[in-house]
């Protein structure tokens, strides 16, 4: 008698409607959290994004060592990338003049080479066929990268003077809209499933990054000029509750 075949899971977060609502917090946090390091406690561009890159090197190094999907563990490293793509994409367009149309043409650049280059390597760029550490190791540097664009994009978006001067409001509802045309694809559409993951994993970043600048900006750059500190604190707690409350299962992995 033939056995059922046995369910085999990864150990990155299943993809559902609650993984995007956690995902879009820890990017608007990443935006708050990166801009209390670098801003309100005036450390610089350059110290904030070497203190993330260490906290992101740390834990996903625990990540990539783990042997199963640890919920906690696999948030703290996406909080991770998305405050150190925070302070490293401002470190790049400001500090180093690059501009964000630069920044944001580099680091799409990155990330296309990085899923070429994953592609290449093993086949399939699918969060359900991450069955080594090779694939682990482009899949964390994919997102580092794509958290690191959102950042330049949403700037990009929104900044009046060197950018398209939506505003931040402007800029959150434009890639609001993205995500929401993504999600059409994905119901009545035939349109690769992957694509489309690695679609509204970028869009999410620059929606969290331009929601983050809306809540701590002055209000003379048009935000709501809240405490980064407190808006952290909230988001941090917010992700927290739902990591806690909310089903939170590994991907199947198909082989």
């Amino acid at each position: 008698m033939k056995q059922p075949a046995q369910i085999e899971f990864g150990k990155v977060a299943e993809v559902t409607f609650w993984f995007w609502v956690v995902k879009i917090a820890a990017t608007t946090l990443g935006e708050t959290a990166g801009d209390a390091v670098t801003m309100s406690m005036d450390l610089g561009y350059l110290v904030g994004t070497a203190i993330f890159a260490v906290v992101f090197i740390i834990a996903v190094a625990a990540q990539i060592r783990s042997n199963k999907f640890h919920p906690f563990l696999f948030w703290s490293v996406i909080v991770a990338t998305t405050t150190a793509g925070t302070t490293l994409a401002d470190l790049l367009d400001r500090s180093l003049g690059i501009g964000y149309l630069g920044g944001s043409t580099i680091l799409l650049s990155l990330v296309v080479g990085t899923l070429a280059l994953w592609h290449r390597a093993l086949g399939s760029v699918s969060v359900s066929a991450i069955t080594t550490r090779k694939a682990e190791v482009f899949y964390w540097a994919t997102i580092m990268f794509s958290q690191t664009l959102g950042t330049a994009l949403g700037d990009w978006a929104a900044d009046s003077n060197v950018g398209l001067g939506l505003g931040y409001e402007g800029g959150a509802l434009v890639f609001a809209a993205g995500l929401a045309l993504v999600a059409v694809a994905y119901f009545w559409t035939s349109i690769s499933r992957t694509l489309l993951f690695w679609a509204a994993f970028i869009l999410t970043r620059p929606l969290g990054a331009t929601v983050g600048d809306l809540l701590d900006k002055p209000h003379a750059a048009g935000g709501l000029e809240l405490s980064r500190y407190t808006a952290t604190a909230a988001l941090a707690v917010f992700i927290l509750v739902c990591v806690v409350l909310l089903p939170q299962r590994a991907e199947r992995l198909t082989r």
